[in-house]
């Protein structure tokens, strides 16, 4: 399987003298989804814009698909990286939204008919098939999100990034979004990397998780990064709800191998459990309940 991304050893720092990334050093393949988890000022961002060259390292150390990002035309970096933003209204700035998701392929040099194919495909992707002629800033919020998210497909990516895709979303535009980006990973095999403060969709989203505080501090699949207690602790972070209950059951002797991460896996997980004490789960309190359930709720970082 090619490399998607490849970095080696990056740093960064801002003018002031900030400094927002540290030996940064990841490998991504192609077709994986990837979560960045990391607090505000983690460096999130400043990492997504050396993905796409927006932001060039001086040393030769970011490769897409084997390619120095840096000596990489802009035309090429466009097509192989498209990045969609948190606030969709940094991406949609023309007076209608054909004129928006044309934008991109339009930049490419590509003729009139393949860039009136590329925004009808794109649209038709995000569910918004016959929005051509309507003005952005009148589109519901979760219009505006997928309308963004047309003008980077417009582009025919080959890695996405995704800044907070779930940010400010209502539950149902929330697994409208999710179930979009799963498509595009499996039906398209677009590499997805999204960052987020949305752990309860981590699971969802990703088969492998990096934790980013300017420099990567953990790595692995969901389930080994949210068992670090200590970790997401020290990084300001949280694990999802429905693992933090699955947590505090097993302190009333409720325990299962894998505590879910996400609603949707909650039924497995009870159905294993049934498997596992012959069709029977006991709840039981002794003396030291109490004291196990003070101890979790302290290292999952609650304040009561």
């Amino acid at each position: 399987m090619k490399k998607a991304v490849k970095i080696e050893n990056l740093n960064h720092q801002y003018a002031d003298g900030t400094v927002s990334l540290e030996n940064i050093s990841l490998e991504i393949k192609e077709g994986e989804r990837i979560a960045i988890l990391g607090e505000n000022g983690a460096g999130k961002t400043t990492l997504f814009l050396h993905l796409n060259g927006s932001i060039k390292s001086s040393e030769d150390n970011v490769y897409i698909f084997g390619k120095n990002v840096k000596t990489m035309p802009i035309s090429e970096r466009i097509h192989k990286v498209g990045v969609f933003f948190q606030d969709p209204d940094d991406q949609l700035f023309m007076p209608t939204i054909y004129d928006d998701v044309a934008f991109g392929p339009s930049n490419m040099g590509l003729s009139q008919s393949e860039i009136k194919k590329r925004v009808k495909e794109a649209l038709a992707t995000v569910g918004l098939s016959g929005f051509e002629d309507r003005v952005p800033h009148h589109l519901s919020y979760g219009q505006k999100k997928r309308a963004a998210l047309a003008t980077v497909l417009a582009m025919k990516p080959k890695i996405l990034v995704l800044d907070e895709p779930t940010a400010n979303l209502d539950p149902k535009n929330r697994a409208n979004i999710i179930s979009l980006i799963n498509e595009l990973n499996r039906d398209l095999g677009i590499t997805t990397i999204v960052a987020m403060h949305d752990v309860n969709a981590v699971s969802e989203l990703a088969d492998r998780v990096f934790v980013l505080n300017k420099t990567i501090v953990a790595g692995g699949s969901p389930h080994e990064v949210f068992s670090d207690n200590n970790m997401l602790k020290e990084n300001n972070l949280e694990a999802p709800e429905v693992y933090k209950l699955f947590r505090i059951l097993e302190c009333y002797g409720c325990k299962c191998r894998c505590p879910p991460l996400a609603m949707t896996d909650v039924p497995d997980v009870i159905d294993s459990l049934f498997d596992e004490t012959g069709g029977k789960v006991q709840l039981c309190k002794d003396e030291k309940t109490s004291d196990k359930v003070a101890s979790l709720l302290s290292r999952f970082n609650y304040h009561f």
